[in-house]
């Protein structure tokens, strides 16, 4: 587990965050010997959230299909 101080904190906070997402966590201690945690938060995604599919064919072809359909 890493540990900085407060000061190596302050001077190296990009690379004490991507330390925190690559191993989990990072600590931080105080000049008193308190100890902090910094840790990435999860992502909540949607279950909506999905990638998108590659079909080769235009909006235009997929309204003319659905008009297609709705008249059968």
């Amino acid at each position: 587990m890493n540990i900085y101080t407060v000061s190596e904190a302050k001077n190296h906070l990009s690379t004490l965050l991507t330390r925190a997402e690559r191993d989990g966590e990072v600590l931080l201690k105080r000049k008193d010997g308190r100890l902090f945690m910094i840790r990435p938060e999860p992502m909540h995604l949607s279950p909506l959230d999905i990638d998108g599919v590659t079909t080769g064919i235009t909006s235009e072809e997929i309204v003319a299909t659905v008009r297609e359909c709705r008249e059968r």
